[in-house]
């Protein structure tokens, strides 16, 4: 994926899920399938996008990604939520609820 694909992507959806995992990092694998899980779930119209850091290096610098696991949720075209590492599923679910149906419930 280009950079300048994602950024079309990112536009054009209501939500977009990026995130960013490495390849040997344990914590990015475990994490993985409880987010893929958590937004098919609860938020489905949100668009779940996987991308290794390290091959996807352009894009990674672009969002300012210097650890992972990182996930940034873009609502309506903007970065609505970033979180890293030690992140809380139940947080983010909270912060993303409420802006969620209010876009998607009309």
């Amino acid at each position: 994926m280009t950079l300048e694909a994602l950024q079309n992507t990112i536009r054009s959806e209501v939500g977009v899920l990026l995130y960013f995992s490495g390849e040997n990092c344990n914590v990015c694998h475990a994490l993985r399938p409880k987010f893929k899980d958590l937004f098919d779930n609860e938020f489905p119209q949100i668009k779940q996008i996987y991308l290794d850091a390290h091959e996807n290096q352009e894009i990674s610098a672009h969002f300012q990604v210097f650890s992972v696991p990182t996930m940034i949720v873009f609502l309506d075209g903007g970065e609505f939520v970033r979180e890293g590492r030690a992140v809380s599923m139940h947080k983010m679910t909270e912060q993303l609820k409420r802006p969620y149906d209010m876009m998607t419930k009309v």
